[in-house]
């Protein structure tokens, strides 16, 4: 696909205002309200009023606006860096964590016949394989301090440590690690499981 210089014109001058103007709030789904930085190129300067504050209300924000919005408004919870565990307690809690449910799915898998259940803990993953419906991975991510999951129900998770909830959290839906995989495994085998 070629692009034309004027719409390659008009995407660097969008960018560059974008660059130079900081996102205050969203008003709507369509009006965006910018602080103009001192900075900032033409485009924004004629939208200017008297506290040197720029209103966006062009048809080329419009779709860009209303889709930051509604992430906004709906998306992952905000990441408190000020939060975050050191090493040491991340490894603790999340080598407790992980520890704790190889015990208890192995237990679970004793006690329920599934053909082909496996489960293994080598090289700071675990594996549970339930045969045909599916298998699940967990490993510690020591660098974002969180536990990824691998499920073959809902897909790719992320996990942060929640200090006031004492609970890994996936911040984009809000879900608990250890309530999230004792519905799923119930639901994939039929029959309830407790890891908590």
């Amino acid at each position: 696909m070629a692009f034309t210089p004027k719409f390659l014109q008009r995407v660097s001058r969008s960018l560059n205002f974008i660059n130079n103007c900081r996102l205050l709030s969203s008003l709507s789904d369509s009006w965006v309200l910018f602080q103009h930085s001192k900075s900032a190129s033409s485009p924004c300067s004629s939208f200017l009023d008297n506290n040197n504050q720029c209103h966006v209300f062009s048809r080329d924000f419009r779709s860009w606006t209303s889709s930051f919005y509604q992430l906004n408004s709906q998306g992952p919870a905000a990441i408190d860096y000020s939060a975050l565990l050191q090493e040491d307690e991340f490894h603790k809690l999340a080598d407790a964590t992980i520890q704790d449910l190889l015990e208890k799915i192995e237990e679970y898998g004793d006690s329920v016949d599934i053909d082909g259940f496996d489960i293994d803990y080598g090289n700071q993953v675990l594996t549970v394989k339930f045969g045909s419906l599916g298998t699940y991975v967990l490993n510690k991510q020591t660098p974002n301090r969180q536990i990824w999951m691998s499920s073959p129900v809902s897909g790719p998770s992320r996990f942060d440590r929640d200090r006031t909830a004492e609970a890994w959290i996936y911040r984009r839906t809000k879900a608990e690690l250890i309530e999230t995989m004792e519905n799923e495994i119930e639901q994939l085998c039929g029959e309830p499981i407790k890891l908590s």
